[in-house]
């Protein structure tokens, strides 16, 4: 079964095992990798990937999918996740290069946080970036992000240690959710079905 979220520009679907060898792909591939923090330092087989897809029965792991074109673009995910104090990490990128620096991410991004914040109740979430990755620290605080720490000289890269941020936005100070306009669709078509 296939979960869909729709959004303007892009929409989350759930990640499937035939969806493998894409994420390989783009995990195998540094520039994607190396901002992401410990996938660059391990090669991603397809077949371990699906494994790994096929295996997680609870996951929360989505692609990507550019609307216009229907093709995946990247992956996001929510993860450990504790729902007695309503909280969870995510993790997210843009793996085809081409769709880089348009927006896509900050959409699905948008995307992701609605689902966690009103489907799941989460009342936090959380996120790390590394200092280098200006781009993503910026769409990270359009979206309402707050830094709320910093470990120094987290992540040694070629020579150069990079600190690494931790960010998080709370339920209440999301205000860009996608969910409630489809709830009123849907009871906007339940009443008209009741009314025929």
């Amino acid at each position: 079964m296939t979960f869909k979220l729709p959004g303007d520009q892009v929409s989350l679907m759930t990640v499937r095992p035939e969806d493998a060898s894409r994420i390989a792909a783009w995990l195998n591939d540094l520039e994607v990798t190396l901002p992401l923090g410990g996938e660059a330092y391990t090669p991603i087989y397809a077949e371990r990937m699906r494994r790994e897809i096929e295996s997680d029965g609870q996951s929360h792991s989505f692609l990507i999918i550019h609307n216009e074109s229907g093709l995946p673009i990247g992956r996001c995910l929510l993860f450990s996740l504790d729902f007695i104090n309503n909280s969870g990490k995510l993790g997210i990128f843009i793996g085809d290069k081409e769709y880089w620096n348009k927006g896509y991410g900050k959409e699905a991004l948008t995307l992701l946080l609605d689902y966690g914040f009103n489907l799941l109740n989460l009342n936090s979430m959380m996120l790390g970036v590394f200092a280098f990755n200006e781009k993503a620290i910026r769409c990270y605080h359009n979206v309402g992000f707050k830094e709320i720490g910093r470990l120094r000289q987290a992540r040694l890269i070629a020579g150069h240690y990079h600190d690494a941020i931790l960010m998080d936005i709370l339920a209440g100070e999301f205000t860009a959710g996608r969910l409630g306009s489809i709830i009123e669709q849907s009871g906007a078509r339940s009443a008209e079905n009741t009314a025929e």
